[in-house]
This record gives C-alpha cells, sequence and structure tokens, in this order.
C-alpha cells in the first residue's frame, strides 16, 4: 500500500497555481519535504490532511480518497502545526488528553495515553505545569505529543525542530527517527532546514513553483563525484599538498589542520594518496569521496530547468 498518492493534482488560489499537475507515489517511511518559500508545501500539507480541497486531480492517503474519507482519514493521522496551537492556562497533561477525545479516544482511554507519550517524550515531570510556562522545546515536544496520542501510522510534521537550541534539535530529531524506525510509524516532515532531511529522512520530495522536481532517495537523487574527496591527515600536510597540486590535484579546502577535500585528476587511483603520503611521512586518518550532499542537491534542483513530475 503506497502511504500517498497523487494524480495530477492541482490547486489555485484565483487565477494563483498554488500545485500544477502534480503526480507522484510516495512508499512508507520518514519523508522530507522541500522547496523554498511559496513552493507550494503547506497547500500539499493542508490537502493531505482534508482541511483544503484539490482544484483537479485526485489524493489517495493509506488507500483512502481525501475527499471522501474526511473524519475516518485525519483519526489516522498525526498532525503537529509549526505554530504553538497551545491553549493558555492548560496543563500538559490535560491538553494531551484533550486531543486524544477529539481523535475519538474515550476519557480513560485518552488519559492512559496522555501519560504514556507525555513520560515517553520526557515530559513526566512537568505535565502539570501550565502549558505557557513551557519552554520552546517543551511546547515541541507538547505538540509532538498530541500528534501521537491516538497512535496513528502517519504522523505530518511542519518544521518540528524550528526554534530549537543545537541540543533540543537533536534530542527531537532522536525521537522522529526513533519513531520511524523503532515504531514503523511514518512521517512526513516539512522544514527549510535540510540538515535535519539529511539526518533522519529516507527520501525526499523537493517542490518548487507547485511542482514536483525531485523525488526518491536522497543517495539515489544525489551527484556521484568519483574525482573528490575528504582526506584527514596526521603529520605536517605542506609537502603532502604541495606533492598533490604537483600531481595536478586541485585543493578545494585545507583548514590548515589536516583536513583537505581535494579533487582529482581523471585517471587518479585512491592508492596515490597513500603512496604520496609514505613519500612525505605523514599519515592519513581517513577518506571519503567527497559526493553531493543534500544543499548542494537542493540547490541545484531549484536552478535548472524542470518539466512537471521530474
Amino acid at each position: 500500500m503506497a502511504l500517498i498518492e497523487l494524480d495530477h493534482l492541482c490547486r489555485r488560489y484565483g487565477e494563483q497555481l498554488a500545485l500544477a499537475d502534480v503526480t507522484l507515489r510516495a512508499e512508507p517511511g520518514i519523508i522530507g519535504l522541500l522547496g523554498p518559500n511559496g513552493a507550494g508545501k503547506s497547500t500539499l500539507l493542508k490537502i493531505l490532511l482534508g482541511l483544503l480541497r484539490a482544484s483537479a486531480g485526485t489524493v489517495r492517503v493509506l488507500d483512502m480518497e481525501v475527499r471522501e474519507s474526511g473524519l475516518c482519514l485525519r483519526r489516522q493521522i498525526g498532525y503537529m502545526p509549526e505554530a504553538d496551537a497551545i491553549i493558555p492556562g492548560m496543563r500538559g497533561v490535560e491538553f494531551i488528553i484533550l486531543a486524544g477525545q477529539l481523535h475519538g479516544l474515550s476519557r480513560r482511554q485518552a488519559s492512559r495515553r496522555a501519560h504514556e507519550i507525555l513520560s515517553c517524550l520526557g515530559l513526566e515531570e512537568v505535565r502539570y505545569r501550565a502549558l505557557e510556562e513551557y519552554s520552546t522545546g517543551m511546547k515541541q515536544r507538547i505538540k509532538l505529543a498530541q500528534a501521537l496520542v491516538h497512535d496513528p501510522p502517519l504522523l505530518f510534521l511542519d518544521e518540528p525542530t524550528s526554534g530549537l537550541d543545537p541540543a533540543g534539535r537533536d534530542h527531537m530529531l532522536g525521537l522522529l527517527w526513533d519513531l520511524g524506525h523503532h515504531h514503523r510509524k511514518s512521517l512526513v516532515i516539512s522544514t527549510h532546514l535540510l540538515g535535519d532531511v539529511e539526518r533522519i529522512c529516507d527520501t525526499v520530495i523537493i517542490l518548487n513553483h507547485g511542482r514536483v522536481i525531485r523525488h526518491g532517495r536522497v543517495a539515489d537523487l544525489r551527484a556521484e563525484r568519483p574525482d573528490r574527496y575528504w582526506l584527514r591527515i596526521d603529520g605536517d600536510t605542506t609537502d603532502f599538498v604541495k606533492e598533490l597540486m604537483l600531481e595536478g590535484a586541485r585543493i578545494l579546502h585545507d583548514n590548515g589542520q589536516g583536513d583537505l577535500r581535494v579533487a582529482v585528476p581523471a585517471n587518479w587511483r585512491v592508492i596515490d594518496f597513500f603512496a604520496l603520503a609514505d613519500n612525505q611521512d605523514v599519515a592519513i586518518r581517513g577518506l571519503d569521496r567527497d559526493d553531493e550532499h543534500l544543499e548542494e542537491l537542493f540547490f541545484r534542483a531549484i536552478d535548472e530547468p524542470h518539466e512537471a513530475g521530474v
């Protein structure tokens, strides 16, 4: 069963075309939804949630037609909005119980699930604290808790690490990775933080001007660069770098502390690095291919001419 199926999906706001003939099939997993401002990400999320009607085309989520399924489908989905969307004066546990009841759970079921989820997300000690007293990190986790309380198989997450410091961001990404890989939930993560997507997502969907310009596994989409490498060198790299340049290599980055990014000529072999290192009495402690990263893929994709469905 496909997670999401879109067939010639269009959405107009008057004369403005927000989504243009989008066709794709997304399999279960952790999916990153990327695109510059105005690309159509928010519109697509609202349509997938059944909160906005498509102008044309068909939309299926969890093998259900969104237009026909309505409430039944939304009970199978958890949604974590970008905005705080909390109720001032309400305690954390009360907020999660209310969310559970709105999703169709009984008061008893919702209460049990609320305490379980808050414990799992590290909010057990603050569950009776008023929501407006929560830190930014706590608010992000309480939003995730309300999306999880009814145990849905699919989560839509809008900027889940927004506003978090590095430690809070790492913690949130760890929670999301765990949900996807240990609890077998599917996640669609809309974010502008490409590093988050590269760390935890299985696949990406890149939108631009209302069209899907890339869709697939990051490893399959990014360009391979067999002529570029990252090196970590122990020892004085001065003569090693000079020797590399005499052999036709270009130094793309040198931090002066042994980290080198190198472009090598077409006939270069990996063993040649070690031969040069031996000649210059330095040791190679790290050697990796410098293939394209997600950020480079993203900007290459949005800058290239494209057609619908690429």
